[in-house]
């Protein structure tokens, strides 16, 4: 004759039971995740590289989502958007050099320098550092932030971009979709979508902890966009253009997102 089970056995086995099929439901949860991601991989993996172009160097999907996702946030972009400042005394004393493409000193001569702007009629505008040092500067303090993973806060001051344009007469080319901007030695190269371009805290930075910029870090001017990525923060800028077609963009060609927005 079986045994009788009292009350407190009977409901230690039904939370067993509960516990082995919510065991039973996870781990069957888990293998099926684990298995549609994996066959998503696979399928990614498996699928036809981009063309070559503007872009390149990853899958023709993930290539599209990039893109996608890009115009989405161009829609809602807005100068109202701003990225957190600090006090001065946050910002690292030693700032991070993470790359130095584009920073040949060959042929470079930071003394004979000039900012080469193409306007839309082809004519091209001479300006010396001077010249831009000698307009209203703004100060920003912010968190720098690298695709790789790091970031650091730092203390950067310029000319906006925004006043660099409306100061130079450059309305009509204010109007086009995209600037470009490039290194002097052409080595290194950025896209950059003109509403972040124009957004207030877009700088052309000369100096660094209220010191003039060292070459290392892009002496005489560098590009400080606080609304991108690192990659997009183009040191020692030698050509600025305009046009209504994405320009080349080093880091896109490579792989990464165009936008590569915060």
């Amino acid at each position: 004759m079986a045994k009788k089970l009292s009350s407190a056995q009977l409901q230690e086995l039904a939370i067993e039971k509960k516990i082995k099929r919510r065991n039973f439901i996870s781990f069957s949860a888990f293998f099926i995740g684990a298995g549609a991601a994996f066959g998503g991989w696979k399928w990614l993996y498996n699928s036809p590289q981009e063309t070559a172009g503007i872009t390149a160097g990853t899958r023709q999907p993930l290539r599209r989502a990039l893109n996608k996702t890009e115009l989405f946030f161009r829609r809602i972009f807005s100068n109202d958007h701003v990225v957190k400042t600090y006090p001065k005394e946050r910002a690292a004393k030693v700032v991070r050099v993470n790359s130095d493409i584009g920073m040949s000193t060959d042929n470079f001569n930071a003394a004979n320098w000039q900012l080469s702007v193409v306007k839309k009629n082809g004519h091209v505008l001479k300006i010396g550092i001077e010249e831009i040092r000698a307009l209203p500067k703004t100060e920003i303090v912010y968190d720098f932030k690298c695709v790789e993973g790091w970031d650091q806060i730092q203390h950067w001051a310029g000319l906006r971009f925004v006043d660099f344009m409306a100061h130079y007469g450059l309305q009509e080319q204010a109007e086009m979709e995209y600037v470009g901007m490039e290194t002097p030695d052409g080595a290194y190269y950025v896209g950059l979508d003109m509403e972040s371009a124009l957004h207030p805290q877009t700088l052309l930075a000369y100096e660094m902890n209220d010191q003039p910029i060292a070459e290392v870090h892009g002496a005489p001017l560098r590009l400080i966009i606080p609304v991108k990525y690192g990659i997009k923060n183009l040191k020692r800028i030698g050509t600025i253009n305009f046009s209504n077609q994405r320009p080349r963009d080093y880091w896109a060609e490579q792989g990464y997102d165009y936008y590569s927005g915060l």
